[in-house]
This record gives structure tokens, sequence and C-alpha cells, in this order.
């Protein structure tokens, strides 16, 4: 098992984490739990809260957020950020392709059935480029390790990814709480994200038109993001609006404010696809605007992301995103996937049941750690019951290995303890510029073992410090 702190049977700390190990140990442990009791006041003070959708309580949440930082050197970070750009490249070709010319699937690196019959790709969205041919403005990368240069891309969350304010809040209070780190550190600054991310916005909308209104498109204030919503618009200086707030005038987006109607070019939607427009997609949706799609269409307003960005996060996709990035960058990926059994073929499906045990499946749309087993920890119940939907509904599922993640201190009541993290460094992207917030969103596995850091499922969350050289 990889510390990522630690050199192996040692208490002596790696090169990115010497400074910090020699402060923990001149730390008293007592303080230092109070220190964690005043960063939770904080964050509930400023209302950083989520809900778990199905909870029968249905309460608001504090994210757990643990003190000690996680530290890349900046030569981790460049491994990282190459290979994260190359990827997020690769996924906007790929999206650009199989919505017009389609000639992945010509080409026979992709099965059209994987394609057409999946249910996150829009045949509404065929024949149609977004200014820039930009699909994924703001993709969310998450990214596993099991060794100091071995790194893994778990999933790519090209949809609606969330946890950036997750990200910019853990920075403010480790600054408030320890600024004495950030003295005798030298680590890259993530403030300016609410900054680089209207820029972008705004420079996907400068082919058209010099100064853009955008707004922040949110479902309201029961969506468990909402507090993300409100603050990533509170940053930009945008506004924050519901679906009822837009109509559709002459073809054009409009929002109604205090003093007339108002334009609108660009929107940063926090809303899922079906629930855009009732007009093309769910008829029930109360929380888009009829005519958007429409709008967005004869291009008179950029939706970010783009509407079917989805398909390129499936996870029947993601097996094939090294054949993907081969066949648009003429490369070979520079981060590896984790190897993927696609259960909806035979011998793939075969070779999973029988090594069950070991293995972790997911849903193929799933997403927060829901509906996924992880063999080594399941009971024979659990087994069973996964063996009887993995054969009832194949496609339905992949499986993946288990991989040992590398693990970083967490602070207990009983001192400094190791836990399982992933990463989700957050990606913007203009026509001409892929840009990568140095750092991202840290999520930890707080129980003894666990595999699994969806703060849904009882994950919680640390600061990344990328340290500049």
């Amino acid at each position: 098992m990889f510390d990522e702190m630690l050199c192996d049977h040692s208490h002596e700390g790696r090169k990115p984490y010497e400074k910090l190990v020699s402060w923990l140990g001149e730390q008293d442990l007592n303080k230092l739990m109070e220190k964690s009791v005043m960063a939770e006041d904080l964050f509930r003070h400023v209302g950083i809260t989520f809900n778990v959708y199905g909870d029968k309580e249905a309460e608001e949440r504090l994210i757990p957020f643990d003190l000690i930082p996680r530290i890349l050197s900046a030569d981790e970070w460049r491994i990282l950020e190459r290979g994260i750009i190359q990827r997020v490249a690769a996924i906007n070709a790929f999206l650009n392709d199989i919505y017009n010319g389609q000639q992945i699937i010509k080409a026979g690196v992709i099965p059209a059935d994987l394609i057409y019959k999946n249910k996150a790709f829009l045949p509404q969205m065929c024949g149609f480029t977004p200014p820039g041919s930009v699909y994924t403005h703001v993709v969310g990368v998450d990214i596993v390790r099991t060794g100091p240069n071995d790194f893994f891309v778990l999933e790519d969350n090209a949809r609606v990814p969330s946890g950036v304010s997750y990200m910019l809040e853990n920075r403010s209070t480790m600054q408030h709480m320890f600024p004495e780190l950030f003295t005798s550190h030298q680590i890259k600054p993530i403030s300016n994200y609410p900054k680089d991310l209207y820029n972008s916005l705004a420079l996907c909308a400068q082919t058209k038109i010099d100064d853009p209104n955008i707004v922040v498109l949110t479902p309201g204030i029961y969506n468990s993001a909402y507090y993300e919503h409100s603050f990533l618009a509170d940053e930009m200086g945008v506004e924050l609006v519901q679906g009822s707030d837009l109509e559709i005038c002459d073809g054009r987006v409009m929002i109604r404010t205090t003093t007339g109607t108002e334009t609108v070019d660009v929107i940063y939607r926090r809303i899922d696809d079906d629930f855009l427009d009732p007009l093309s997609f769910d008829s029930k949706s109360l929380l888009g605007t009829p005519g958007l799609f429409d709008a967005y269409r004869n291009g008179n307003v950029i939706l970010a992301n783009a509407p079917g960005t989805g398909i390129a996060d499936d996870k029947a996709i993601y097996s094939y995103i090294p054949e993907i990035i081969k066949f648009y960058m003429g490369e070979k990926a520079l981060l590896n996937n984790i190897p993927t059994w696609r259960c909806a073929e035979a011998e793939n499906l075969s070779y999973v049941l029988d090594h069950l045990h070991e293995l972790v499946v997911k849903e193929v749309h799933g997403s927060g750690g829901y509906g996924m087993l992880v063999g080594p920890a399941a009971s024979k119940r659990e087994l069973a019951a996964f063996t009887k939907k993995l054969k009832a509904n194949p496609g339905k599922y992949v499986a993946q290995p288990t991989l040992a993640l590398s693990t970083v201190p967490i602070l207990t009541k009983h001192g400094l303890a190791p836990r399982h993290v992933d990463l989700r460094p957050f990606v913007l992207v203009s026509p001409d510029t892929i840009k990568v917030t140095p750092g991202g969103l840290t999520r930890v596995a707080l129980k003894k073992g666990s595999l699994v850091v969806n703060s849904s499922q009882g994950g919680g969350t640390k600061d990344t410090w990328v340290i500049g050289s």
C-alpha cells in the first residue's frame, strides 16, 4: 500500500511532505482536534451543505473536512496535467465526431450500438456544432493512485461536474486556520477559478458577441449542489436563475429583471439534459425553459456543458478512451485507464460472475457511488443478489479490479491514520485553451479500509496542494 505522505517503513515524510511532517511533529493533538471542530463550525456558518437523494430525513449535511492536506509535487502535477489535457481534448474531438461525421464508428473503433443504443446519446445534437467546437466547457476527471508514478483515471465527468466550491472553501479554511503553513510552502493558488470560469465561458461566446451576458442555471434550492450553484454565481458576479426566470422571445433567451428584460448569451447549466427543455426532452420537466434547445440549436445561446456530453462519461465508453485518444490525437494515452470488463459482452460477463468477489461492479450510467458492488467487502447475500442483477441486465454494468489505492493520513481522536483517497481536478475548456486548476478536490474514505470516497456514501474532503517550482 502506497502512502503519499510517509516513506516506506518509516516515519519520515516523502519529499513533498517533509515540511508538513516536521510541522505535525510539533503540534498538540488536542489543539488540532479543536481546530477541526472550528473548521466544521465555519463550514456550517458559511452553509456548505449537501442533500442525499433518497434519504428519508432529507436533511442537509456537512461534508466532513479533514485538516491534513494532500500534497503533490510540481513533477507529479506535470504528469497529471499533461495527461488530463490530452484526455479532455480527445473527449471533445470524440463528441464533435459522433454528433457529426461519426468517423470513429465508420472506422470500427467503437461499435455503433454502443453509441446509438446509449441513453446518453442525444440524436437532437446531430449535425450541430457548438461555438468553438467546445462541448465540455467544464470537466472533472477522477484520478486514483497506486504508486509514486502510477496514476489511473477512474472516470470522466463531462456532464455537470460538481465539487469545485468545496475545493475553494477547503483552501480558504486552511488559509484561515493555518496561515503559517502557507508561508512555509510554495503552494499554487486556486482562488482564480471563478474568474477563469467566467473568462473561459466568455471566450466561447466571443466568436459571436464581445460582451456576453452569462448566467448560472440551477434546478433550485432542493438540489444537492445548490450551495455550489449559488457560490459560483456570486463569485463570477452573474445571475443565478431557474428555468422559470427565462423565456424565449423571437428565438432569443431573455431573463426577466426588476428593470425589464435582458438577453442571455451563455448559460452555465447545472441541470441534467432531460430537464433542460420540456419541448425537446422530458415533457414533464418543470425545471427547464420551453424552447431553450431550439434557441441553442439556432446559435442564439451557448449551453455549457453542451447537451449530449454524457455519452463521453458513460462507463462503457470509458473503456474505449485509450482507443479514442489514439484515434483523434495520434498518441498513446498518457494516463492509464483501469482495466474494465463490459458485462454486455458474454465472455466478459462470464469472467465477472466467476470473479465477482474480487471486483468492483458499477452501473454504466451510475454516479455518486450508488448502485455499485465492492466485491471484497460484500457479503455472500450481497454477492448472490448482485449476480441476479448482472444476469438479468448485463449491459447495465461494467466491472473493474479492486486497486490498492494510495493513502493519505487523516486526523482522528487517536492521532493520524491512513485512509484511501481519489482526486478530482477541474478543467476549463475554451476554443484555444484547456486549463487545469492546480490541485482539485481530494475525496477521502473516512472509514478504515473503505474504498468509497463519495460524500453521499460517508466520504470527506481535503485541501489539495500543488507545490510550485
